[in-house]
């Protein structure tokens, strides 16, 4: 287990590097090659105090012994040379076994800095170890760094999640196992700890749950060292699961650099148990695989399960992570591929809640189980969904007390023994925990897409019993694509007079689309492929802003990142144009989910036309659509008002200098030119936030820890921040910025100056600055609507999008001047804005309150109510 001082050690050495070497994984392999080559000078030395001899830095090598680069009388840069020297021939040293070879080939050191080399492995040579198991334990918690996405698409599976599909699959002592896309080793490794544990009798077990293999005979210990092997295509990866397979006990691990698509080198080589998270990310241009594939694709994602599924023995298993792509896409190769899978191979897949991988990527995924004999078995696949696995979704990914995983895991199994005995009627999903849901294959056959996403059947079942009768989009509209003419033809453009929509107008006018700031010519429209749309259109967004939906009053033609919805001639009289658009937020969390959420998300056309809506008689529909159009102008004139208003500080000002000067008279002379200017840095002390680093070291789960204060912490329509997202350590806390209660705070990045008041003490990100210690002679709430007005916003605005500066800095900032009546004038001037900002907030009410409404006139429909 992880010492304290050697967890302490590993940081060190990381924190020398950043400043150096600030990518993740290049300091994971600076301070993994360091020390292996400590570890085996460490071996030579104990060699030789037991009577023997060095084995490793011999002959021509033996000058770059640990001792001699330690060598008190080399200078700094003699030292950096022979150490960067010693590494790259490493590879060469015939003294070596081959695995330490090719951990050290393509070796090199990434900087040229004496001062950091020597203290980062004078960091290094305080790791003593007598043995590797030690070294393993260090290792794995340095692993836990490598989670930055990397230029092929990895990013480090969470531990708990590789250990869960482990026991799904469970290996055995004997079986072949396989990670072709291995990473760092971990679905290896994983698999080796689950087979010496079910190989451990009870008496040798620990309270972990953690074996020996007692179990095992040596001969069947000394066979299952052979039995994993592991792929990769980058030797960094390569290299770090080499030393994670040899500090567990490997000391011939079988990992190779090896692309796994584009080589036939090893494609008759076959496993009983495969375990992968593959890399999603396909290059520009795509894969150009050889032609073994069953599936003819060049998308990484489905050559890898292709691969995974024609790799398995005849009774082989295996669980695979990807990407919802493979569970829904319409493209050929992916239904050519889901169709493989449901007939030959798939018995169950796991839904993953999107933030898993959080904070290295929020892409949405699943688990794929296969199993060739099980599969032959069963004429149903079961869905399982995952809501928790134990830790929240947030960046931070801090434990929960949620997690379906244990309970996922037992449903699944009891599935597996019931189909392998014979059994799958007696199979309740019902009434399983997880959504467990069984569907037919052949019903997954329906419509040829093969369709895995489990909540597309259950919505089905769900809506049997429906008030209304259901209809697919496809029955009821033509639906069209949205395209762009090309831009570089002027003529498609200049003096175009047919509109051209795109989510721009949307978010300037509304919903409802009375005109397009772009319109496109004739022969724009004739000689490309963009649809000219008739008026009571509704327009679905299907890329990027998934679900995003408008209603046409005028005729016209959209971009692609819009489909134009029609109600079909025949279904004129049965459905009203406005009433399928009071429809459509009903699709947004359908289409984001069926678009897996991911950076730029996709729904086609085919996908859209199996969406499903009730169909009420049109009569219905029309008094649905007269209540929520009441709802609606309700909302409209709220928000009206409520966009409009600004707190008019400036007439505020002006008339209270009236008020002020016919009760003072003898002020006259002295105000002619208006209230007194004062600059913010002569009333106030103003400082720029501070984040210590690195911040995850800092951030705790203590609840008595100090507010760390970022700018997600801050709300546009409020004035105050009474609450943080997070919390720091204390000594985190020594290197931020403090503020209290009663504080300013103004932003200086987004949202260039807007300004809040503290309700709580704590510590600023660098992304604000406080304005401490105000004297007792200004009304807080009155600088906050002076920063707030007009006027000074945009004289923030000028200073932090000038040339000189891109953001605010302190002394621009202490230079802004600001008027400053007395303190009972600034008080007046507050009681008359918050009287006009709690009508404000009633009109806000009043908006969420008749949106709440409109929902549930919707429910209703949908039979959700």
């Amino acid at each position: 287990m992880l010492d304290a001082e050697t967890k302490r050690r590993i940081d060190t050495a990381r924190d020398i590097l950043v400043g150096k070497v600030p990518d993740p994984k290049s300091q994971v392999e600076q301070i993994t090659i360091a020390l292996i080559y400590k570890f085996m000078d460490d071996m030579d030395r104990e060699s030789v105090e037991m009577g023997g001899k060095r084995g490793f830095f011999i002959g021509e090598y033996e000058k770059y012994s640990w001792s001699s680069i330690f060598n008190p009388y080399l200078g700094g840069h003699e030292m950096l040379n022979l150490y960067a020297e010693a590494i790259t021939r490493m590879s060469q040293n015939p003294n070596l076994p081959e695995l330490f070879r090719n951990i050290f080939k393509n070796a090199y050191l990434p900087y040229r800095d004496p001062e950091t080399l020597k203290l980062f492995l004078k960091t290094i040579n305080e790791f003593t170890y007598d043995h590797s198991e030690r070294l393993g334990d260090a290792f794995e918690y340095l692993l836990l760094v490598l989670g930055s996405q990397g230029d092929a698409g990895q990013f480090r599976t969470p531990r708990h999640i590789i250990d869960f599909m482990v026991e799904l699959v469970g290996p055995k002592k004997n079986d072949l196992i396989l990670d072709p896309a291995c990473g760092t080793a971990g679905f290896l490794i994983s698999a080796y700890k689950y087979i010496v544990r079910e190989n451990t009798s009870e008496k040798y077990r620990s309270s972990n749950g953690n074996g020996i293999g007692d179990l095992l005979t040596p001969e069947e210990r000394k066979k299952l060292l052979t039995n994993f092997k592991g792929y990769d295509i980058s030797p960094d990866m390569v290299r770090i699961s080499l030393v994670n397979m040899y500090l567990h006990g490997f000391v011939d691990p079988k990992i190779f650099e090896y692309d796994t698509l584009t080589s036939e080198d090893r494609w008759n080589e076959y496993a009983d148990v495969i375990l992968a998270n593959p890399p999603f990310m396909t290059p520009k241009g795509g894969i150009k695989p050889h032609k073994r594939f069953s599936v003819q694709s060049n998308r990484s994602e489905v050559l890898f399960v292709d691969y995974i599924a024609e790799h398995l023995t005849p009774n082989g298993r295996a669980a695979v992570i990807v990407p919802e792509g493979i569970i829904f896409q319409s493209a050929n190769a992916y239904k050519q591929l889901r169709k493989m899978l449901v007939e030959k191979y798939l018995y169950a897949v796991v839904s993953l809640p999107a933030g898993v991988f959080q904070p290295y990527s929020g892409v949405k995924t699943s688990i794929l189980l296969m199993d060739k004999a099980l599969s032959k078995k069963t004429d149903s696949i079961l869905f399982i969904k995952i809501e928790n696995d134990g830790f929240d979704l947030g960046a931070q990914r801090r434990p929960i007390d949620k997690n379906d995983l244990p309970d996922a895991l037992q449903v699944i199994r009891e599935y597996i023994d019931k189909v392998r005995n014979g059994k799958a009627d007696e199979f309740n999903a019902n009434e399983k925990p997880c959504s467990a849901l069984l569907v037919k294959k052949e019903r997954l056959a329906e419509n040829g897409e093969y369709n895995l996403t489990g909540d597309r059947y259950r919505m089905v079942e769900k809506r049997k019993h429906q008030k209304w009768q259901m209809v697919r989009l496809g029955e009821v509209c033509e639906i069209y694509n949205g395209s762009t003419p090309n831009r570089n033809i002027k003529e498609y453009w200049e003096n175009g007079t047919i509109p051209w929509f795109t989510i721009e107008d949307l978010r300037r006018q509304g919903r409802i689309i009375y005109n397009t700031r772009q319109f496109i010519t004739q022969k724009g429209y004739n000689e490309s492929s963009v649809k000219l749309l008739p008026k009571h259109s509704v327009l679905l967004c299907c890329t990027a802003s998934i679900g995003e939906y408008a209603f046409t009053e005028i005729e016209l033609t959209t971009n692609q990142q819009f489909n134009g919805l029609v109600v079909k001639e025949s279904f004129r009289d049965k459905l009203f144009p406005k009433y399928l658009f009071y429809c459509s937020p009903k699709f947004k969390t359908e289409l984001e989910r069926l678009s897996g959420k991911a950076t730029f998300g996709f729904v086609s056309i085919a996908t859209l036309k199996n969406l499903q809506i009730p169909l009420p008689p049109l009569e219905v529909q029309q008094e649905i659509v007269a209540e929520i159009e009441g709802y609606q102008k309700i909302i409209d004139g709220c928000r009206q008002v409520i966009d409009a208003w600004k707190p008019d500080v400036e007439t505020y000002l002006d008339e209270e200098l009236k008020t002020y000067l016919a009760e003072h008279p003898e002020k006259q002379e002295e105000l002619s030119s208006g209230w007194p200017m004062v600059k913010l840095g002569e009333v106030c002390e103003i400082e720029r936030g501070s984040s210590p680093r690195p911040i995850n070291k800092f951030v705790t789960n203590d609840k008595n820890g100090i507010n760390w204060i970022k700018i997600g912490d801050a709300f546009s329509s409020s004035i105050y921040i009474n609450y943080t997202k997070e919390k720091i350590t204390p000594e985190g806390a020594k290197m931020s910025r403090k503020v209290s209660v009663g504080d300013l705070i103004l932003s200086n990045s987004m949202s260039f100056g807007k300004p809040y008041i503290l309700n709580i003490d704590g510590c600023i990100h660098d992304g604000w600055l406080a304005l401490r210690n105000i004297p007792k002679d200004i009304d807080k709430l009155y600088l906050y609507y002076i920063l707030s007005s007009e006027i000074i916003s945009k004289e923030f605005q000028n200073l932090a999008t000038g040339g000189v500066v891109s953001n605010l800095n302190t002394k621009l900032v202490k230079s802004v001047e600001i008027p400053l009546p007395p303190l009972e004038v600034q008080s007046r001037i507050v009681d008359k804005i918050e009287s006009e900002r709690k009508v404000i907030d009633s009109l806000r009410e009043m908006v969420k309150i008749y949106e709440e409404k409109i929902k549930r006139v919707i429910d209703r429909v949908w039979g959700e109510e």
